[in-house]
């Protein structure tokens, strides 16, 4: 979240030191600087990075929200995996009671483990949680299933288990945020331009200074949501952990 904020700030200031700054110096420009041909130039010149900047940052708002939302479906159904995984081993009997013990001492261990602020422990590489789910794949692979019906569970409950481990990595691999940071320093440069366009010709007085601070601030908080969207397991806007604490549930049932 600290790169995300930061991101923020530089944008607001660069937003407004543009804005600001070509509002004062526009009465030291030479008089040839100042003709209306000149002013029709950078208006038009703004226009073309207005619609530019439009489009590009819409595609980051469609980007970070599909990120998110993919992600969020995928916790959905890790969830539901590790519940299925129960049933199963609830169904084989006595025998799988300790891997059922391990399963939800992996759910008890990612829901509680202190370092989610700073990334996820139920799907990402947290060593605790990770040894936790390599447990139950121990403890499965220790049963000596004794006639077909139990084969039959055994190896469903071994396919569920390999499903919730690369359910997991897809989790990881999808969580880094897509949104390339070259993209975003090309955009703060286009409306930096905008917003320097904004102070050429503009009157000095207190509301056009409060609109260009409102704008700017607006501007850089939508950034700001953007950026963190885009990375859903830190920072303000996370993917929720209740799927897992519903699963959670149905274990200890």
């Amino acid at each position: 979240m600290v790169l995300e904020l930061l991101v923020a700030v530089v944008v607001f200031a660069l937003l407004m030191t543009a804005s600001i700054g070509t509002m004062l110096t526009y009465s030291k420009l030479p008089v040839h600087h100042r003709q209306d041909e000149t002013n029709t130039v950078v208006r038009l010149v703004a226009n073309i990075f207005v619609v530019m900047t439009s489009l590009v940052f819409g595609l980051m708002i469609n980007s970070s929200k599909n990120t998110f939302a993919e992600i969020d479906k995928n916790v959905h159904a890790f969830a539901t995996q590790i519940i299925l995984l129960d049933r199963t081993l609830r169904t084989y009997g006595l025998e799988a009671n300790e891997t059922r013990k391990r399963l939800e001492n992996y759910v008890e261990k990612a829901l509680t483990n202190p370092a989610r602020a700073a990334t996820d422990p139920m799907v990402k590489s947290d060593r605790t949680s990770e040894l936790a789910l390599n447990a139950v794949g121990d403890s499965l692979s220790l049963i000596r299933p004794s006639d077909p019906g139990h084969v039959a569970l055994w190896n469903d409950a071994r396919q569920q288990y390999q499903r919730i481990v690369e359910q997991r990595w897809i989790i990881v691999e999808q969580s880094e945020g897509v949104i390339p940071r070259p993209l975003i320093t090309m955009l703060t440069a286009w409306l930096t331009l905008i917003f320097a366009s904004f102070g050429y010709r503009a009157p000095r007085n207190i509301i056009v200074i409060l609109m260009f601070f409102m704008s700017a601030l607006l501007i850089s908080l939508s950034i700001f949501i953007v950026l963190d969207m885009d990375i859903p397991f830190s920072g303000w806007i996370q993917i929720s952990d209740t799927p897992l604490r519903r699963a959670l549930a149905e274990l200890q049932q």
